[in-house]
């Protein structure tokens, strides 16, 4: 039903998510970033109020292990969701609970971490951190080279059909925040097209909006 991988770029300490699953719009539920806190991937049966929670704990000051044991036994129902975190230092906490669908797998990694339900099988998480590790370039590049590995290993049990990235880096709004909402094929692909295309204009769009005045033109109707 979905994977994910979680990780924080050691040199410029920004935090991202990359994950797909076989749902619609996995992005509207399943990633959560902030900038300088952390970054949280809610999944499997997904309640989406765990993400800001977890950041929030974060962000007074808790661990991941205690933030997101305080949050999971808050909310009740913990034996159905998968949730992975990363704070702001690289590190990790995982959980499945007992009711994680079809073969599932959480593995921590050298500044990441990884997770998936109803997979091909347990190495395809195994696989996305080896790949995260062994990547370089920027950390939508290493993100999505796990996701890739994933598939590589076999993925998902049933096809996927969306896919999202998000990057926090010093600003209070994502850096990056790219979703493939649904496709009937290849939506990790359409996602790392997105990103390929996205990543020259990337830093423009910051400028744009921490100074108007230097904002760069896209030959756009009425953006002169």
């Amino acid at each position: 039903m979905t994977f994910s991988i979680i990780g924080r770029c050691a040199e410029t300490g920004q935090l991202g998510i990359a994950i797909s699953s076989s749902s619609i719009a996995v992005g509207a539920r399943c990633p959560w970033v902030r900038a300088g806190v952390g970054a949280v991937a809610s999944q499997n049966i997904t309640l989406p109020a765990l993400g800001p929670q977890v950041l929030d704990a974060l962000e007074r000051g808790q661990l991941p292990p205690a933030a997101l044991d305080q949050v999971l036994t808050a909310n009740g129902w913990s034996d159905y969701r998968q949730v992975t975190v990363i704070d702001s230092h690289g590190r990790v906490a995982l959980f499945s609970g007992k009711q994680a669908l079809g073969v599932h797998n959480a593995v921590a990694g050298e500044q990441c971490a990884a997770a998936g339900n109803l997979l091909a099988s347990q190495q395809v998480i195994q696989a996305m951190v080896d790949a995260f590790e062994q990547a370089g370039g920027h950390l939508a590049d290493r993100l999505l080279a796990a996701m890739h590995a994933a598939v590589a290993a076999g993925g998902e049990a049933g096809p996927i059909h969306s896919a999202a990235l998000k990057i926090a880096g010093e600003l209070t709004w994502p850096l990056v925040d790219l979703r493939v909402d649904w496709a009937e094929h290849d939506p990790i692909g359409q996602l790392d097209g997105l990103w390929q295309a996205y990543r020259p204009q990337m830093n423009d769009y910051v400028t744009r909006a921490l100074d108007p005045t230097r904002a760069p033109s896209y030959g756009v109707a009425g953006d002169e």
